[in-house]
C-alpha cells in the first residue's frame, strides 16, 4: 500500500518539475519594460524587498510541507497544476511576485522531492521485491506467449495435416441436425394447420372430449412455437374454434331439455370437465330447462290457438278453442313431462357419476372437484323444485284462461284425470302439493259442475216426464259396480271396509293416491298422460243383448235429446206396443229402469270427479243426492195423484219429511218466475209431469200397477245403490265441516224409499175394490139380530171376489215382471189396510147392534180373514188387530171403555163416535160425555 502511494507521489513531482522547467516565453515577444511600467516596477521591487526581508527568516520542513497547498495532495490525474497557478496570477502581472512564487513552489518541491527520497529510502527493500515480482511475472508472461507460439505451430500442423474435406463432413453434419430440426418444427406447425380440419370433424361426430381435448393440445403446442410468425395466426383460429365448440356444446347442452341421450350428456359434461367449467355447465343447463319449459308451453299453446305470436301467453291461453282446450292440455303436460322426464334423468346421471367415481378411489380428493360436485349436487336439489314450480304455474295459467263450461264431461273428467295425474307427479318429485294447480282445477270444476249438474238436472227431469216406466232386463246379480263409469272406482269401493275400520285420521287426501312409478315411466321413456285415460270396457249387464235399451239421459246438452222426447207425449204405433209386450221377458233379476241405469251412471261419473279433486267432493255429493231425490219425489208424485183415500196413516213421519223438503228445495213452485228459477234457484227443476204413455185408468191393468211397481221398486233398488256407496262417500267427506247433510240422507230419504210402497200401492188398491159397493152392502146387514149367525154376510163374498180378481190380475203382471215376496206383501198389505179399514168404517155405520149382530161382524171377519189368507198366503192377515179390536170394543164395561177410547187414538172421531152410539144407545149421558172425550182428543191432536 505504501509503495503504491510513494510511487503516486513520484509521478506527481516528477510532472510538477517538468512544467516548472518549461521557459516561460512570451506570447507576443513584448518587451519586458511593456509588461511592468516603470512605476509598477518601483513598487514590486519595493515589495521584492519587503519580501526578501521576511523570507530571510528560516522555516522547517515541516512548516514548508504543511503550506502545501491540498489540492496538490490529491490523487486525480485530471489536475492541471500549471493553470492553477496561472489562474491564482492577479491581473496586473509583477514579476518579483512571479519570482517570489516561483521560488515557493520550488522550495516545495525540493523539500517534497527530500522527503520522498527519505521515504523512499526507508522502503528500499520492499521495493526490490516488488521488483523481483514484476520480473517474475514478465517471465511468466514470456512463457505463456511461448505457449501460444508452440500451440498456434500445431494448428498450423493440424491444418496442413487434415484436408478441407474432413472438416466439410463435419460442417454439413451440423446444417443435417439443424434442417431436421428445422423439418419437426414445419411438420408440428403443419399438423398445427391442419388440426382446425380435424376438430370439426370430431364436432360433427359429436366426440366432444376428443375435440376439446385436441384443441387445448393444439393451444400448448402452439404456445411452445409462439415465436414463430405462423403460429399468431394459428392461436386466433384455434381461439376461435374453441369458441365455436363451446357454442355447439351449449346448443347440445340445451337439447338435453328435451331429448335427453346418456351418451350425449356424458360426452358433453367430460367436454365441459376438460375446459374446467362445470359449474358452468350445470347453471347453463338449468337456465336452459327453465327457456325449454317456457317456450314449450307457448309452442303448444300457440300450435292450438294459432293467435299472434306476440301475445303474451296468459293472452295466448285465452284464444283456444273451446273444441280444443283439452287436447290442448293434454299435449302441454306430455310436452311439460318430457322436460321434467329429461331433469329427472339429468339428476340419475349425475348420481350414478358420482356414486362411480366414489368406488374409483379412496383417497381425498381434491378440493375444488369436491366443491364442484358439491355445487352441482345443491343445484339440482334445488333445481328440481324449480323446474316443477315453472310447470305448475304454466299449467295454472293455462286452467285460469279456458273456458271448459260447455266440455263434454267425459272430456273434463279426462282434464281432471290429467291434473290430477300431474299433482301425483309434483308431489312425487318434490313432496309437496300443488297449491295453485288445486285452486285452479277447482275453481273451473265449480264453474263447470255446476252448470253441468244443472243441465243433467232437468234433463233427468225430462227424462222422468217421458218415461214409460218399463222394466230393463239385468242380469240377476246387477250392480252399480258393474257399469262402465263405476270401474275405475272398483279399487276404492273394494277399500271402503278398511277405510271404516281405520281412523279417518290416518287416510290420505286421495283414495287414490297409491304413489306413481315414475322410474317406470322415466326409464321405459312413456309418458303418464297417455295411459289408462282414454281406455274403455264393454257392459256386461243385460239378459239379452238383443233386448232394445236406449238411454236418453245422456251427459250431453239438450240439443243432443231427440227432438221426439221434447214432445209431452211420443206416439207408438199398435203394432210397436204389441210387439213390446211379445218381448217382454220375466226374470228374476232386480227392477231397474232406464231412469235407474242412468242416474248410476252419472253418479259414477260424479265420483270420478270427487276421487280426482277432494277439495269438490261435498258439492259432487250433494248433488248425486238431488238425482235421487228427483226420482223420489217424481215417483211419489206420479203414482199417488190418483190416491183416492186420504190418510196419515199411509205416511210414516220420515217419509212425510223428506217429501216436504224436498219440494221446498229441489222443486220450483208456481209462485217462481223463471228468471228467479235461472239465477236463485239453478239447482232446482219444474215439478215433472206424468206422460201420457202411461195410464193409470185401466183397470184390466190394474190401473198401471206394473209402471207403479217398477218405479217404486227401481227407487228402492236405487237407494240401495247409494247404501253401497255409503263408506265411499262418507270417506271422500270425512274431514268436511259439512258431512252432516250425508247423514240425514240415508236416515231420512233413503229410509223412507220403500215407505213409497204404501200411498202408491194403496192407490191402486182404493180404486180396484168398490169400497162404495162394500160398504152399501154393509149398510143393508141387520145388525140387531138376536141369534148367533153361522152363514157370514153377502158383503164378504163381494169383498172376496175382489180379493180373487186382484189376485189374479197380479198373476198376470208376474209373467211379465218379477213379483218379490216384497212386492206382493207391499201389495196385500194395502189392500189388507183397505178392507180393514173399510170394515170398521162399515161397522160403524151400524147405528144399533145387538150381541148378535156382534157375533155376526166377527164370524164375517174371521171368513174374510181365512179366505184373505189362503189366497194371498200371508199369515196372519195384516191389520187384523185393527178389526178385532173395534169389534171386541163393543163388550168393554162401562169403566173400561173410556180408558180404551183415551188409548186407541188410530181410530177416527166418526169411527168412535159410532163405536159410542153403538154401545151406550140406551145410556145417553154417558153417551153424550163420552162423544164429548172424542171430540177433545180430536182437538187436541
Amino acid at each position: 500500500m505504501q509503495s503504491d502511494i510513494m510511487e503516486d507521489l513520484k509521478l506527481k513531482f516528477l510532472g510538477l518539475i517538468n512544467k516548472q522547467n518549461t521557459s516561460m516565453v512570451p506570447l507576443m515577444g513584448l518587451n519586458p519594460d511593456l509588461l511592468n511600467p516603470p512605476d509598477l516596477q518601483k513598487c514590486e521591487d519595493l515589495r521584492s524587498e519587503a519580501d526578501q526581508s521576511t523570507e530571510s527568516e528560516t522555516k522547517t520542513d515541516q512548516d514548508i510541507l504543511e503550506s502545501i497547498e491540498k489540492i496538490y495532495l490529491t490523487i486525480d490525474g485530471g489536475f492541471d497544476s500549471p493553470r492553477y497557478e496561472l489562474e491564482k496570477l492577479p491581473t496586473t502581472l509583477l514579476s518579483k511576485e512571479i519570482e517570489k512564487r516561483y521560488k515557493k513552489l520550488k522550495q516545495q518541491h525540493q523539500v517534497v522531492s527530500t522527503k520522498v527520497y527519505n521515504v523512499i529510502s526507508e522502503k528500499q527493500s520492499a521495493c526490490n521485491s516488488e521488483v523481483e515480482k514484476i520480473q517474475l511475472l514478465e517471465q511468466q508472461l514470456q512463457d505463456v506467449l511461448e505457449i501460444c507460439r508452440i500451440g498456434r505451430a500445431d494448428l498450423q500442423s493440424a491444418k496442413r495435416q487434415f484436408t478441407t474435406a474432413s472438416l466439410g463432413i463435419l460442417a454439413n453434419y451440423r446444417k443435417r441436425q439443424v434442417v431436421q430440426e428445422l423439418l419437426n418444427n414445419l411438420n408440428t406447425i403443419k399438423t398445427l394447420q391442419r388440426t382446425g380440419d380435424r376438430l370439426q370433424e370430431l364436432l360433427k361426430e359429436e366426440n366432444y372430449p376428443g375435440a376439446i381435448s385436441l384443441l387445448l393440445e393444439c393451444q400448448s403446442a402452439a404456445k411452445t412455437y409462439k415465436h414463430f410468425h405462423c403460429i399468431a395466426e394459428l392461436n386466433k383460429k384455434l381461439q376461435d374454434i374453441l369458441e365455436q365448440a363451446e357454442e355447439v356444446l351449449r346448443c347440445t347442452l340445451s337439447k338435453m331439455c328435451t331429448q335427453f341421450d346418456v351418451a350425449v350428456y356424458s360426452s358433453v359434461q367430460e367436454a365441459y370437465a376438460l375446459l374446467g367449467k362445470t359449474q358452468f355447465a350445470i347453471d347453463q343447463l338449468h337456465m336452459d330447462f327453465t327457456a325449454a319449459i317456457h317456450n314449450t308451453a307457448f309452442a303448444v299453446i300457440h300450435s292450438f290457438a294459432g293467435d299472434d305470436v306476440k301475445k303474451q301467453y296468459k293472452q295466448l291461453c285465452q284464444s283456444v278453442p273451446r273444441e280444443k282446450c283439452v287436447d290442448c292440455l293434454t299435449e302441454l303436460c306430455k310436452s311439460l313431462w318430457t322436460i321434467m322426464s329429461s331433469y329427472y334423468l339429468v339428476v340419475n346421471w349425475h348420481n350414478a357419476h358420482d356414486d362411480k367415481a366414489d368406488c374409483k378411489t379412496d383417497v381425498v380428493k381434491d378440493l375444488e372437484i369436491t366443491f364442484s360436485k358439491q355445487y352441482v349436487k345443491h343445484k339440482l336439489e334445488k333445481g328440481t323444485v324449480r323446474m316443477w314450480h315453472d310447470v305448475e304455474m304454466k299449467i295454472s295459467t293455462y286452467l285460469s284462461n279456458i273456458d271448459l263450461t260447455f266440455t263434454k264431461f267425459e272430456h273434463f273428467v279426462q282434464v281432471l284425470g290429467v291434473v290430477n295425474r300431474l299433482m301425483e307427479i309434483g308431489e312425487e318429485l318434490c313432496g309437496f302439493k300443488s297449491k295453485d294447480l288445486q285452486d285452479s282445477i277447482k275453481k273451473q270444476s265449480l264453474s263447470y259442475f255446476f252448470h253441468h249438474h244443472a243441465s243433467r238436472l232437468d234433463e233427468l227431469r225430462i227424462f222422468l216426464e217421458n218415461d214409460g216406466w218399463e222394466l230393463c232386463p239385468v242380469k240377476s246379480n246387477f250392480v252399480a259396480t258393474q257399469l262402465q263409469e263405476f270401474r275405475s272406482l272398483k279399487p276404492s269401493l273394494n277399500n271402503c271396509k278398511a277405510w271404516n275400520s281405520l281412523d279417518s285420521s290416518n287416510l290420505s287426501d286421495s283414495d287414490n293416491s297409491t304413489g306413481i312409478d315414475m322410474q317406470k315411466y322415466f326409464e321405459g321413456g312413456l309418458s303418464p298422460f297417455t295411459i289408462g285415460l282414454d281406455d274403455t270396457i264393454d257392459e256386461d249387464i243385460l239378459i239379452n243383448d238383443n233386448v232394445d235399451h236406449h238411454e236418453y239421459f245422456s251427459d250431453e246438452s239438450d240439443d243432443d235429446i231427440p227432438d221426439e222426447l221434447k214432445r209431452e207425449y211420443v206416439d207408438e204405433p199398435d203394432h210397436v206396443k204389441t210387439n213390446k209386450k211379445k218381448c217382454k221377458l220375466k226374470q228374476s233379476g232386480p227392477m231397474v229402469t232406464n231412469t235407474t241405469l242412468s242416474v248410476l251412471r252419472v253418479c259414477g261419473k260424479y265420483l270420478q270427479m270427487s276421487r280426482l279433486l277432494r277439495s269438490i267432493a261435498v258439492t259432487v255429493i250433494q248433488s248425486m243426492i238431488q238425482f235421487f231425490e228427483l226420482c223420489f219425489y217424481t215417483v211419489h208424485l206420479f203414482f199417488t195423484s190418483d190416491l183416492q183415500i186420504n190418510s196419515d196413516s199411509l205416511y210414516s213421519p220420515k217419509l212425510k219429511l223428506s217429501l216436504t223438503r224436498i219440494r221446498e228445495n229441489l222443486i220450483i213452485s208456481e209462485n217462481d218466475t223463471m228468471e228467479d228459477s235461472g239465477n236463485v234457484n239453478y239447482d232446482k227443476v219444474r215439478q215433472p209431469q206424468l206422460s201420457s204413455i202411461v195410464n193409470l185408468s185401466q183397470p184390466e191393468k190394474l190401473y198401471g200397477l206394473t209402471e207403479r211397481i217398477v218405479a217404486v221398486e227401481s227407487l228402492i233398488f236405487l237407494g240401495q245403490q247409494y247404501e253401497g256407496l255409503r263408506p265411499y262417500l262418507e270417506h271422500l267427506i270425512v274431514n268436511s265441516p259439512q258431512r252432516g247433510f250425508l247423514h240425514q240422507f240415508y236416515m231420512q230419504t233413503i229410509a223412507s224409499a220403500a215407505d213409497l210402497r204404501k200411498p202408491v200401492y194403496m192407490a191402486v188398491a182404493s180404486q180396484a175394490f168398490d169400497v162404495a159397493n162394500v160398504l152399501n152392502l154393509m149398510n143393508k146387514v141387520n145388525w140387531e139380530v138376536t141369534d148367533v149367525m153361522s152363514q157370514h154376510s153377502g158383503y164378504i163374498d163381494a169383498l172376496i171376489q175382489q180379493v180373487c180378481v186382484l189376485n189374479e190380475r197380479l198373476n198376470t203382471i208376474g209373467t211379465y215382471i218379477p213379483l218379490s215376496a216384497d212386492v206382493c206383501g207391499a201389495v196385500w198389505e194395502n189392500v189388507a189396510h183397505l178392507i180393514t179399514h173399510t170394515l170398521v168404517e162399515g161397522f160403524s155405520n151400524a147405528k144399533k147392534c145387538s150381541n148378535g149382530g156382534r157375533a155376526l161382524m166377527q164370524l164375517d171377519f174371521t171368513q174374510l180373514r181365512s179366505k184373505f189368507e189362503k189366497i194371498t198366503l200371508l199369515r196372519p192377515m195384516p191389520h187384523r188387530e185393527y178389526v178385532e179390536l173395534y169389534i171386541k170394543a163393543y163388550y168393554l164395561p162401562e169403566s173400561s171403555f173410556e180408558e180404551w177410547i183415551k188409548e186407541h187414538k188410530e181410530y177416527s172421531v166418526k169411527h168412535l163416535v159410532g163405536l159410542i152410539s153403538a154401545t151406550c144407545q140406551n145410556n145417553k149421558k154417558t153417551r153424550q160425555r163420552l162423544i164429548a172425550l172424542v171430540e177433545e182428543q180430536r182437538l187436541s191432536r
